[in-house]
């Protein structure tokens, strides 16, 4: 009895059904999970086979990429800013010697902020002021010669000039009475006829001396003519113009600051010589700061005179300003060009954009990057 039961038993169930269902032949048809694929799904081999997950996620993430590939190419697509690149540059006032000699006081450094009117540089030069000297002296000389001939002729001098006629005519008196003896004595043979040519000569000689005496004493008694005064005059101005140039010079020794601003470079140094034209120092004015953009006219098209716009400095942790556009210039033939193409288009210009802060900026400095986004013509 139990011999037959386990025969029984060992019977496969599709064995005694001669016509299995479709759907078990289709089962029986697929090959059953192994022994090892069992354990490493973490179920044992009589257990029943589990479900495979749901295709949902992958779709999900199959979405996630489209939307993300389809914005990135919606975004380069888009017409994108152009960011333009400025400076911030300041009034620079260059210092050179007017004069030479050798620098003997430099009381400023670079980086100094000085007030107008003071000391930046002195220049030692002993030539130069000997000359001034020697100016003034000659201007000494030439006053003093105007003012012996504006003060007129000394009365000793008259006096002097009418003691002169009077013995000039004292002689003439002597002369003319030799001259009537002698004459007398020579028209009745008493005396040569020599004798009588000398005393006609003295008597003429003294003639002449008598009529020089005079006009003399009218010169002394009339004074100095008009065309001498006028001499003397001419003198002095040459003499003060002189003055006023070596004076210039002199005053070039001395070096001040035209305007409030700052110490930017040094040329010169202590003992150093200095010809006349050589840069001494550099002055930045920091109030008068403005900023300034080099562009094609392309790009510039549509801007005006007082056209705002913002910008960005990145030394400043990329404050933003706001500046007013003040010139629109161009620039020369060589910056910033484009060469004339095939297809008929002209060259393209560079025009200076420069535009000053609408607030003061304290902390905007020369040599500071600037940017701004320009779209359509308009930062």
């Amino acid at each position: 009895m139990s011999t037959a039961d386990e025969q029984t038993q060992a019977v496969p169930p599709g064995a005694m059904d001669p016509e299995p269902r479709s759907d078990e032949a289709a089962h029986s048809a697929s090959p059953s999970p192994s022994s090892s694929e069992l354990a490493r799904e973490g179920a044992s081999p009589g257990a029943p086979v589990r479900p495979k997950a749901s295709r949902g996620p992958a779709v999900i993430v199959t979405l996630i990429v489209a939307a993300i590939v389809g914005l990135s190419l919606w975004y380069l697509v888009q017409p994108q800013p152009l960011i333009i690149q400025g400076e911030a540059d300041a009034t620079r006032i260059d210092i050179a010697a007017r004069v030479d000699g050798k620098v003997a006081k430099r009381p400023v450094s670079r980086g100094d902020n000085v007030s107008a009117g003071q000391l930046l540089f002195e220049i030692d030069n002993p030539e130069l002021v000997t000359k001034l000297r020697e100016a003034e002296a000659g201007l000494a000389v030439a006053s003093a010669q105007l003012a012996n001939i504006e003060a007129g002729t000394r009365a000793e001098v008259i006096a002097q000039r009418k003691a002169a006629v009077e013995t000039a005519s004292a002689n003439l008196t002597l002369a003319q009475h030799t001259y009537d003896r002698v004459k007398e004595l020579a028209g009745s043979g008493n005396a040569p006829l020599q004798r009588l040519d000398e005393v006609t000569d003295q008597l003429q000689v003294a003639q002449r001396s008598l009529d020089q005496a005079k006009a003399a004493l009218l010169a002394a008694v009339n004074g100095y003519t008009a065309e001498e005064r006028g001499i003397a005059h001419a003198n002095v101005v040459k003499a003060q113009a002189s003055i006023d140039t070596i004076k210039a010079q002199v005053d070039e020794l001395v070096v001040k600051a035209p305007i409030a601003s700052q110490v930017y470079q040094i040329g010169a140094e202590l003992g150093e010589y200095v010809s006349p034209g050589v840069p001494l120092l550099s002055l930045v004015d920091l109030s008068d700061v403005w900023l300034r953009f080099d562009l094609r006219e392309d790009l510039a098209k549509g801007l005006k005179v007082g056209d705002h716009f913002d910008m960005r400095v990145p030394a400043l942790g990329d404050r933003s300003i706001i500046a007013e556009i003040k010139v629109i210039a161009t620039k020369g033939e060589y910056a910033g060009w484009r060469a004339t193409r095939a297809t008929g288009d002209f060259d393209l210009r560079t025009f200076e954009i420069r535009a000053y802060p609408v607030e003061p900026v304290p902390q905007l400095r020369p040599g500071m990057s600037v940017y701004a986004e320009w779209t359509g013509g308009k930062p």
